[in-house]
This record gives structure tokens, sequence and C-alpha cells, in this order.
């Protein structure tokens, strides 16, 4: 099924935004049990700050100099990195190369990679805020669909914790979720 990753990438910041706006415990545990709700947030914040830079034809080692460091209200600093890089995405040619520290991509690869980053991410940090862990359904199709393929690579990595098993038949959600080494019935 074919997918406008532009409406989903703005989908899925809706859907952390979200999440975000409740957090009222920043030192609270997350599902990755190296980060708290704060290392979360950093993390998906500071990659949105990249988006940018890195459409814009830049080398990592280029961005890296020209990334600020996150400061003040972090529910800020997030819509400000997200709303850059979702206006990044609507004007970058999906063909365009991105440098990427691991070689180099199409600006769609790369889209679909920071989607299912944020999506992922979501969950995370609705798991633990104690908020509503649901997915769009349409999302997390689309990213299910785009990472199942890509299980291999996703474990060979070391980014996620080995899969879970879930049946075949669980729903999508759980399915991607497992996928990506998050236990979606705890």
């Amino acid at each position: 099924m074919g997918y406008d990753w532009i409406s989903l990438q703005t989908l899925a910041r809706d859907e952390f935004t979200r999440r975000l706006d409740a957090v009222t415990d920043w030192n609270a545990p997350t599902p990755d049990t190296d980060w708290t709700v704060l290392d979360l947030a950093v993390h998906v914040t500071t990659e949105q700050q990249w988006v940018p830079p890195l459409l814009a034809g830049r080398t990592v080692a280029r961005a890296r100099r020209e990334i600020a460091p996150l400061h003040g209200d972090l529910s800020r600093e997030w819509e400000r990195y997200a709303s850059a890089a979702t206006d990044a995405w609507a004007t970058t040619p999906p063909e365009n190369p991105v440098h990427l520290s691991f070689g180099t991509v199409t600006a769609e690869f790369y889209l679909r990679q920071q989607t299912s980053d944020i999506t992922v991410h979501a969950w995370d940090l609705a798991r633990a805020i104690g908020g509503d862990t649901t997915l769009d359904p349409v999302l997390a199709a689309a990213v299910w669909e785009d990472l199942r393929d890509q299980a291999d690579a996703l474990a060979a990595s070391g980014l996620f914790a080995p899969p879970v098993p879930v049946p075949d038949d669980a729903p999508v959600q759980d399915r991607l979720l497992a996928l990506t080494g998050r236990d979606p019935s705890q």
C-alpha cells in the first residue's frame, strides 16, 4: 500500500507532541531501561534538529557543528525543531541524497526512518507517563509495513532490544512494537 510519508511524519509528530505535553515527571523510567522520560525527549528532539541540515545536503560532521545544544523548556524545543523538520520534509524531493552516519540514502528513506523513530518513541513516552498507548492505526500499519522487511537489519543494528515474540495474528501495533524489542503486553 502506498503511503503519504509527509502526512505520516506530521501524524507521528502530533502523536509524540500529545504525549510530551502530558509529561509531569521528567525522571520517570521508559520502556528503554537506559532512558528516563527526559532522555527520551532529548533524543527525539535532537533527531529533529538534524533533519533540516541533512536534507539541505550537509554531511553529519558539518551538521554537528551547526546544531545548538537544547536549552530551556524541552516541550518548546520539541515544537521548534519538530516544526522545522516538518517544513524541511515538505520542501525536499524524495529522491534527494541525504548523508547519514552509515552512508548516503534518499530523503524518502530518511523520512521513513525518522517517522518510524518518532512513532515508536511516542509509544515509549505514552507507556512512561501512563498515557494512551494506542497509536494511530494507519501510522502503525505504515511503519510496520516499512520495518517488517528490515527485521534482520534492525536486529543487527543494536539500536533495539531483540524482537519480542507475538502471535502472527497479533494487532499490527503489537507486531510493530515487538519487532522493535518492546513488549506490548507490559
